[in-house]
């Protein structure tokens, strides 16, 4: 039995959450969660963001498996995300997007997984405004470190899981100093597996051959902001952000969670989709050994989304959440 931290969130997320576990629960996959949550309705609640509970719970259990959590645009708290990636050293953020039947897409045959440095870069919040010159500077930081962590870390995923190929997406013919330190992090890391193909591309035209030719690559590692709006990128190819999943994975702790945000505008409608929270659990059951499950559990979601009257309004669909997550249960083992 695995112990797992449940942090439902804001919005939808609680909504979602209910239907994973319900799955969960009808599958009998052996979790048993601790529920302790943090964001805007934690606040509302008791007047932090994120209580000491929550902490407590996660050192302790060290895995966790995270709704939607609402941050405000330009004013009021930093990012819980952000907070909990760089208070745990959770430096990958891992999102596999692939071509699913059942989803609409532009595209077919993509199945790659994007590594993103989580924790330096542009996010570091390392920002100062001189209100004088009316002028902010935001620092990128790289550390040599925290490349070869994040280089090293997609390298070994590609030799574990049977890929081929790394894709190194940087801008070194402009930031040539943070540039360089990725491109040497991956060429290291290159050494040590060599039976991996490396490769580097120029952010601009990493986009540009994504759109073009997205089935040509496997595995992507790259810096926090690039990283951030590539894996959207990528969710796009392959559905939104709806039907993707996502981790924070440390050395010794991994916080998996939908990428999506809150969309309170729906929230308690019944509306909400939780597939992208659902695959993230399936991720965190991959991570925790637990394959057989996991595969189980996507097989009957993947023959759920082929029927789109039990699908989500978004998805072509006119079920609700849990007529949704019912459609899975009741296809388990088919």
């Amino acid at each position: 039995m695995h112990l797992i931290t449940l942090i439902p969130g804001d919005g939808i997320g609680p909504e979602i959450t209910k239907a994973v576990t319900d799955i969960f629960a009808a599958a009998q996959v052996p979790v048993q969660w601790e529920e302790q949550n943090a964001g805007q309705t934690t606040f509302d609640q008791s007047g932090e963001l994120i209580p000491q509970t929550l902490l407590d719970s996660l050192e302790k259990t060290r895995v966790a498996l995270k709704g939607p959590i609402t941050t405000p645009v330009g004013k009021g708290f930093r990012s819980i995300n952000i907070t909990l990636r760089q208070k745990y050293d959770l430096y990958q953020n891992v999102r596999p997007a692939k071509t699913t039947e059942g989803i609409q897409s532009r595209y077919t045959g993509i199945d790659l997984v994007l590594f993103r440095e989580n924790t330096e870069g542009l996010y570091s919040g390392l920002e100062v405004f001189d209100e004088r010159l009316g002028i902010s500077d935001s620092i990128a930081r790289i550390t040599v470190e925290g490349a070869r962590k994040i280089c090293r870390a997609a390298f070994a995923y590609a030799s574990k899981h049977g890929r081929k190929k790394v894709t190194l997406a940087h801008k070194a013919n402009i930031l040539k100093m943070a540039g360089t330190i990725m491109i040497n992090a991956c060429k290291e890391a290159s050494n040590e597996f060599p039976h991996i193909v490396f490769e580097d591309k120029i952010i601009d035209n990493m986009c540009m051959q994504l759109v073009n030719k997205p089935e040509q690559f496997d595995v992507v590692v790259t810096t926090n902001l690039f990283g951030d709006i590539l894996s959207d990128l990528c969710a796009g190819l392959v559905g939104g952000l709806g039907v993707v999943s996502g981790a924070n994975i440390g050395d010794d702790m991994a916080i998996f969670e939908a990428v999506h945000g809150s969309a309170p505008d729906i929230a308690g409608q019944g509306k909400a989709n939780p597939t992208a929270l659902l695959r993230s659990a399936l991720m965190m059951l991959h991570h925790l050994g637990e394959h057989k499950q996991a595969d189980r559990l996507e097989k009957a979601l993947e023959l759920t989304l082929q029927d789109k009257d039990k699908c989500t309004g978004d998805l072509g669909g006119k079920a609700s959440t849990t007529e949704f997550a019912q459609a899975i249960i009741d296809n388990l083992d088919k």
